[in-house]
């Protein structure tokens, strides 16, 4: 007799979701700059009162200030901190850094993603050039020099990177926890491959067969929980859905840089107050004539 197993469901609720991340966690942040950052779940992580969260990524921006604004991070490891364009640097995570409020260990991009490989792989190191000499490599004690065996050339080797958890979001998933994402895909998908687990809201849930379709890039296996969070980026921008929202972000870097009463007042209106009350605060009528206008240029430029 045939026995068929069924694919677990792994529908969750943003609490429950954000949940599985623990205090002190090695926490891998998904997107880039403004783009498709997991916004809902750094927004939970908050409420959650979440402490000592080691994070790591490409280069961010309002996901990584937001989390130090609150008190959340010990340590960021990163390429960049900062905004689009001539909004500016990251006020939270400057000061921070200055302070000595967190540990800051920058890296680069390049050097992320080979350490992260090295985890695929179960190496346990990769070489890399790009940080030889530089104060990157004395920032990470880690490192250390190795001689190729081919050429003699002395190369920096950098150790696995195994996240606890990589937070991500998608503009479209299966309740099993297949994800479809559109490109760039940035460090989305290696930060699944090479973390314990992946921890996933995305814009839509849909029947497997249009996930397929459209084209899995983050396969379930690597899914622990995947949460229904619409517009769940925002501010920040999840093509082909929705472009990020300046003026909010502006809102909150002036916050920021306020600190202080200033700063207290945006977290609670906008954090501390849930989910449902973000959305209704950035008026979903205005998310949803926004979503359909960036549709809409999209189509012109097909």
């Amino acid at each position: 007799m045939t026995t068929f197993h069924l694919a677990p469901d792994k529908r969750a609720s943003l609490a429950e979701a954000a949940a599985r991340v623990g205090d002190g966690a090695l926490v891998a942040l998904g997107g880039g700059l403004c783009a498709r950052l997991p916004m809902a779940l750094v927004r939970e992580l908050v409420r959650q009162d979440r402490r000592g969260l080691h994070l790591v990524g490409s280069a961010h921006s309002i996901d990584v200030d937001l989390l130090v604004a609150a008190g959340a991070v010990g340590i960021c490891e990163e390429s960049y901190v900062g905004f689009e364009q001539d909004l500016g640097l990251a006020p939270a995570f400057r000061r921070a850094a200055q302070t000595g409020a967190i540990e800051v260990r920058e890296s680069c991009c390049a050097t992320v993603l080979a350490q992260l490989r090295a985890a695929e792989m179960g190496l346990t190191f990769l070489p890399v050039r790009g940080v030889k000499g530089t104060d990157i490599e004395r920032v990470h004690r880690e490192y250390a020099r190795v001689r190729c065996p081919f050429t003699g050339e002395e190369l920096v080797a950098v150790p696995p990177l195994r996240p606890d958890v990589a937070l991500l979001h998608a503009p479209l998933g299966d309740r099993h926890g297949n994800l479809h994402l559109d490109q760039p895909f940035v460090l989305d998908e290696r930060f699944a491959s090479a973390a314990g687990m992946v921890v996933a809201t995305v814009d839509r849930l849909a029947p497997t067969d249009e996930v397929a379709a459209a084209g899995v890039v983050v396969p379930a296996h690597l899914v622990a929980a995947v949460a229904e969070v619409p517009f769940g980026a925002h501010p920040s921008s999840c093509y082909p859905g929705y472009a990020y929202d300046r003026p909010h972000l502006a809102t909150y870097l002036a916050a920021a840089t306020a600190a202080g009463p200033a700063l207290a007042a945006y977290l609670e209106r906008y954090v501390h107050a849930g989910e449902d009350a973000y959305r209704h605060d950035v008026e979903a009528g205005r998310l949803a004539d926004w979503s359909a206008s960036t549709g809409a240029w999209q189509e012109l430029f097909r």
